[in-house]
């Protein structure tokens, strides 16, 4: 999912043929990286495709395209990690891990045993913010695609989507059959939750949501990117 041109900066913009750097992108670029006019980075649109650039000599900073623009396919199957609402800065953590892992959704959500709960107002501040932290994220690690962030939700929605299963010590080994996976919150799974889905085993040992929700992610996209097989 990386795109060509090296270990250099990458942004992410909204048209290609016509880039423009957002101010925070810009200062990036310009003050902490110290690019100079004439500098090449790559730029993305957030959706697999990408090319070259380089700074303009103007006041502004202005893009210039350089390369052609390169299209990558999405990798298959689409991952999918649902981890319930956490404490503090936790959330932005597996969003950040998720994304530069590769994940292509990630969705927030209520449990049953969740300690943690966003009321509405907290829930769209909240959810803006992980997406800030995701595009960062996807910059950092040089992703063409940006992941989606969902509105936070309930468990019994996420479990009602195909393919999707509970994370759970109990469980089986993780496969690419189901690419969605549900993290429990810090009080574990309730009954009726057990009951409502099976499970995979992620780790032999009992995880902190943040950590099972990152080993989830990377299992999935290590068995996706054919960096491991199941025996």
């Amino acid at each position: 999912m990386k795109p060509g041109g090296g270990d250099g900066p990458h942004v992410f913009v909204d048209d290609l043929e016509r880039p423009e750097l957002r101010d925070e992108d810009r200062h990036h670029l310009t003050r902490s990286l110290r690019l100079r006019p004439g500098d090449s980075f790559t730029a993305s649109e957030g959706a697999g495709s990408w090319r070259v650039c380089r700074l303009g000599s103007g006041p502004e900073g202005e893009v210039e395209p350089v390369g052609e623009v390169v299209f990558v396919e999405a990798p298959q199957p689409s991952i999918t990690i649902g981890f319930a609402l956490i404490k503090g800065g936790r959330p932005e953590l597996v969003v950040q891990k998720l994304t530069e892992l590769g994940v292509d959704a990630i969705v927030p959500f209520t449990a049953e045993h969740s300690v943690a709960r966003w009321d509405p107002d907290r829930a769209t501040r909240h959810t803006e913010r992980l997406r800030r932290v995701a595009r960062e994220a996807a910059m950092q690690s040089r992703q063409v695609r940006l992941p989606e962030i969902g509105e936070p939700t309930d468990f019994a929605d996420l479990a009602a989507r195909p393919a999707a299963i509970r994370a759970d010590i109990t469980g089986n080994p993780p496969s690419l059959d189901h690419p969605t996976v549900l993290i429990g919150p810090e009080g574990g799974w309730s009954e009726t939750e057990r009951h409502q889905l099976g499970a995979i085993r992620i780790s032999s040992s009992v995880l902190r949501s943040e950590t099972a929700a990152i080993g989830s992610a990377a299992l999935l996209t290590a068995l996706r990117d054919g960096l491991t097989v199941t025996s």
